[in-house]
C-alpha cells in the first residue's frame, strides 16, 4: 500500500512541482492548501483566493484529493501577534521562521497525520537525510535559514522534493507538465501578506507611531524619524535626510525614541566580533565547544566561520571576521559544512 502524504499546496510553482514529483514517485498524494492570512490591507487586496484557486486547479490536473485547512486563528496569535511585538519592542524579526515551527511543521504535520498522512511535503529549498536537515542544491535558492527551529521528530515525517533542483530545472520541470503555476512569478515581501512592505503592514497594525529624533555619529540631531520600530541596523533608507554621504541606521533607543546614523562605513557600531543568542533550537545536538563552524546572520548573508560556546540557554558565538549591520531579533543559524545544526534568535551583538 503506498504512503500517504499531505502536500502544503501554497499556488506557487514550487509546491505544485512537489506535488507532482511524489506523485510520480508512487505516493497518495493530497494537496492541503493552508488558509493563514485573508485580510485585505490599505490600498492591497490580498492574494488567498487566487492562490486558493491556482492550487486547486493544480490538485485537479494531477487528480488528486485537495483539502484546505483554516490556520487563519492560529496564525494570528503564533505568527503575526508575535512578530508585531518583537517590532514594538525594537527588534527585527523573521516572521518566516515562526511560521515554519509553528505551522507548517507543527499545525499542519500533526492534523496532516491525525488525518492518515505518513508524510507531510513542501516546496522548500531545502534536504532531508535520517532526520536531518541539510543545504539545497540551489545555493541562490537555498531555504534552510528559515527552517532550523523544525524538530528532529517533524524532519523524520518531512519530505522536500525540490532539495536536489535548481529553480530553472522546477520552472522546465512544471512546462513539460503543464502544471497551470509553472510561470507564475515567486511571491514576494511579507510571507501572509505579499507584495505590502513590512512598514505599510506595521502601520496597518499598530497605527502611527510617536517621531523622534536622527542623531549622527558626533552626536548632532539631523532630523526626524516617523517611528523607531520602522527601522533597523544597517538600514540605508526611507531616512529622508538629504544631501551628502548616505547614512545607515547602527542603533536604536528605544526607550528615547531616538535612531542613531552614521556615513562611516567603518563605524564600530556597524560591525560585530561576537554575538549572544537566546531561544535556542538544535536538531539533534548542540554544536561543541572550539569546533569551526559557520554561521548566517541573514538569510542572504555570507556563511561565516566561527567558533561557539554555550553556557546555560545562552550561545556565544565568535565571528572568524566581523559582521556588518547585526540585527537584535533576527537569526544566526548554524551550519557544519552543508549540514545544518540549529541556532537562535541574536539578543546582543558586541
Amino acid at each position: 500500500m503506498s504512503k500517504k502524504i499531505f502536500v502544503g499546496m501554497s499556488g506557487g510553482v514550487d509546491s505544485s512541482l512537489s506535488a507532482a514529483l511524489l506523485q510520480e514517485e508512487g505516493y497518495s498524494v493530497t494537496g492541503v492548501y493552508m488558509k493563514n492570512w485573508t485580510r485585505n490591507l490599505p490600498g492591497f487586496v490580498c492574494s488567498w483566493e487566487d492562490d486558493f484557486k491556482d492550487a486547486k486547479t493544480v490538485a485537479l490536473q494531477l487528480g488528486i484529493d485537495f483539502k484546505v485547512f483554516d490556520f487563519e486563528s492560529s496564525y494570528r496569535k503564533k505568527v503575526v501577534d508575535y512578530m508585531l511585538n518583537a517590532y514594538v519592542s525594537g527588534l527585527t524579526p523573521n516572521p518566516d521562521i515562526v511560521c515554519n515551527q509553528e505551522i507548517k511543521f507543527k499545525l499542519f504535520l500533526d492534523t496532516a497525520i491525525e488525518q492518515g498522512a505518513d508524510y507531510i511535503a513542501t516546496g522548500h529549498y531545502a534536504r532531508v537525510h535520517a532526520g536531518q536537515l541539510y543545504t539545497g542544491l540551489d545555493a541562490s535558492k537555498d531555504q534552510s535559514y528559515f527552517l532550523y527551529r523544525i524538530s528532529g521528530s517533524a524532519l523524520k515525517r518531512t519530505i522536500f522534493p525540490l532539495g536536489e533542483l535548481k529553480k530553472n530545472q522546477v520552472r522546465k520541470e512544471a512546462q513539460k507538465r503543464g502544471l497551470i503555476t509553472a510561470a507564475k512569478p515567486d511571491s514576494q515581501g511579507i510571507c501572509f501578506v505579499g507584495e505590502v512592505g513590512i512598514k505599510q503592514f506595521l502601520l496597518s497594525e499598530l497605527g502611527s507611531q510617536r517621531p523622534g529624533e536622527i542623531i549622527d555619529q558626533k552626536g548632532k540631531i539631523i532630523g526626524e524619524h516617523d517611528g523607531a520600530l520602522f527601522y533597523t541596523i544597517g538600514q540605508r533608507h526611507g531616512l529622508n535626510i538629504g544631501g551628502g554621504l548616505p547614512y545607515y541606521v547602527t542603533h536604536k533607543d528605544m526607550q528615547a525614541n531616538q535612531i542613531f546614523v552614521t556615513t562611516d562605513l567603518n563605524d564600530p557600531y556597524l560591525w560585530s566580533k561576537k554575538i549572544e543568542l537566546r531561544d535556542l533550537s538544535w536538531i539533534d545536538e548542540p554544536p561543541i565547544a572550539g569546533k569551526k563552524y559557520g554561521v548566517k546572520c541573514r538569510y542572504r548573508s555570507d556563511n561565516v566561520g566561527c567558533i561557539i560556546s554555550i553556557k546555560r540557554d545562552i550561545a556565544f558565538v565568535e565571528f572568524d571576521t566581523e559582521v556588518r549591520a547585526v540585527s537584535p531579533g533576527q537569526s544566526a543559524v548554524i551550519y557544519e559544512n552543508d549540514r545544518l545544526i540549529g541556532g537562535g534568535t541574536i539578543s546582543k551583538a558586541v
